[in-house]
């Protein structure tokens, strides 16, 4: 039967739904995955402030939430005793807790390491990589250089295979991996530095230099190593995206640039053929890996080249050119011209914890350093800033960048982005100390578990549990379904909306309240409708059976 809107009322379809099955709740008050009583449905249409959800209209299949395995983690979990750290990472991917299905890592070094400044294949000139190792993944950390630490042996390589033994024991298995260079070695770079830092004798433009055009083919080389030396470690890797950030970062720490046009003749001479000869054709290549706003420039360059194309599974964004946008415009765009391709967010974190507070704030102190810890007031009000406020970066929008509430920031970003395209959505570090680190060039973020690596004490942010509702209410194979969302007020929505179903016909609503207050909104599905009142400052989940 087809589903028709006439007149805003719906028509032909009568689901018979009696009740949601489930109503769960994470809000400023203090829920975290709090179950709810169930909404009532009733035949007819709705009227007042309603939202209308099509479950016949379906659109993308999704592949889940995902956190992401760094170092940085991997140091912090090196400090709790092996039990307590097992019972962490279940928290994190068993099917009681996130049961995140996605990650990243990344290829050698990158901020979110502890000294920085590797690869595996440091060497200078090995054209034929004769000295590639990851041996730097599985060493662990000197209990000489570092006193307090519980396992010495555990590191990256071991944490990520801790993870899948984790998954393993799970009806739902598999835990897709996206794996990203920040970097070349430096002696395949024209700067042969890891990162040249922007300074006033420069303007500020720092770098993370260019590949040398005689080593192009050899880094390829290195990258499909990497996939060969995990898999022997008995870690398949799923995505693979050919660098972080390539259009830079200011040189700031562990970078390398390609324009649009250099990353498609690398994809297209280099990488995609050396992928398929190795059988490693199943390994998904993801594109750009930046920020969402110029995600058409590349695609119009990538995807639109049919030699490229057959190598490229889709394109990876990040979601730091805004504190509050989420570029539908720009997905949208993308989807429409490039339907084939699959678009995963691959990194977001709350950025540059401790900085000072910007102009004009009344109370500077709240943005001490101290202040997010532990304290979930934080993370559910306007108190976070980003780099906009700290950098002279050319061409920076300071109006992009208003404070914000980091809860708002993650919920706001997964429902837009589910609802325009995105497949995929990626945390990036799954924990960090208390101060947001280490980071060996101080690039201090937020992160959903947070430890103080002196008293041991773990702190699951609000982040973590609205991260985990997402992920327990919304899996691998999920179709996308249309929604229409009320606007309550002119050019303010309050109130985000999107919906997905599994393959049991089981309808996951996911309704973001920004407001320091409930507000009422009418399900409209099929011939039936439901009163919702959803709760202040939260995230609520309404699971209805079709």
């Amino acid at each position: 039967m087809n589903y028709m809107v006439t007149d805003n009322r719906a028509t032909e379809i009568d689901y018979q739904l009696a009740a949601s099955q489930r109503v769960v709740v994470t809000s400023e008050a203090g829920d975290k995955l709090s179950d709810k009583d169930n909404v009532a449905f009733q035949d007819g249409v709705a009227l007042h402030n309603v939202v209308r959800i099509h479950p016949e209209a379906t659109k993308q299949t999704l592949l889940g939430i995902g956190t992401s395995f760094t170092e940085a983690s991997a140091f912090v979990l090196a400090h709790l005793d092996p039990a307590v750290r097992e019972g962490l990472l279940r928290k994190v991917f068993s099917e009681e807790g996130a049961n995140f299905a996605l990650a990243r890592t990344h290829i050698g070094s990158c901020d979110f390491t502890v000294n920085g400044k590797y690869s595996y294949a440091d060497a200078p000139g090995a054209e034929d990589l004769q000295n590639f190792s990851i041996t730097t993944d599985l060493d662990g950390f000197l209990a000489q250089d570092f006193p307090d630490i519980k396992d010495p042996h555990f590191d990256l390589l071991p944490m990520i295979k801790n993870a899948l033994a984790i998954k393993q024991e799970q009806p739902d298995r598999e835990l897709r991996i996206v794996a990203s260079a920040w970097t070349a070695p430096p002696w395949m770079k024209d700067i042969e530095k890891w990162f040249q830092p922007g300074g006033k004798e420069n303007g500020f433009n720092g770098t993370g230099g260019k590949l040398k055009p005689e080593y192009v083919a050899t880094y390829a080389d290195y990258l499909v190593r990497y996939l060969e030396a995990y898999q022997q470690e008995g870690v398949s890797i799923w995505g693979l995206t050919p660098v972080n950030e390539p259009t830079g970062n200011n040189g700031q720490w562990e970078s390398m640039h390609f324009t649009a046009q250099e990353q498609n003749d690398f994809v297209k001479r280099h990488l995609g053929p050396k992928l398929k000869a190795s059988n490693r054709s199943d390994v998904r290549l993801l594109v750009y890996d930046h920020n969402r706003d110029h995600l058409e420039e590349w695609a119009d360059v990538i995807f639109a080249d049919s030699e490229t194309a057959e190598f490229v599974y889709g394109a990876a964004i990040h979601w730091y050119e805004s504190t509050y946008k989420v570029a539908e415009d720009v997905l949208e765009k993308v989807h429409q011209k490039y339907p084939g391709f699959s678009i995963i967010h691959t990194e977001g974190c709350i950025d540059d914890l401790g900085k000072d507070a910007p102009p004009g704030i009344q109370d500077p102190e709240r943005f001490k350093e101290t202040n997010w810890f532990k304290n979930d007031v934080f993370w559910w009000n306007d108190n976070a800033t980003d780099w906009a406020y700290t950098a002279t970066w050319q061409g920076v929008k300071a109006d992009d960048h208003p404070i914000y509430t980091p809860v708002h920031r993650y919920a706001r970003n997964i429902i837009e982005s589910f609802n325009h395209w995105v497949t995929g959505w990626i945390d990036w570090n799954i924990v960090l100390d208390r101060q947001g680190g280490p980071n060996h060039v101080g690039n201090y973020c937020g992160a959903p578990i947070m430890i103080d690596l002196d008293s041991g004490e773990i702190h699951y942010t609000p982040v973590f549990y609205t991260l985990a509702q997402f992920s327990r209410t919304i899996r691998p194979g999920d179709k996308v379904v249309q929604v229409d969302e009320f606007k309550k007020e002119a050019g303010q929505n309050t109130l985000h909306v999107c919906a997905s179903k599994n393959s049991d016909n089981l309808l996951s609503i996911q309704i973001l309240n920004t407001r320091k207050e409930p507000q009422d909104c009418q399900l409209q599905i099929g011939a039936q409708w439901a009163q919702v009142q959803v709760q202040a400052n939260c995230l609520q989940t309404i699971q209805v059976q079709l």
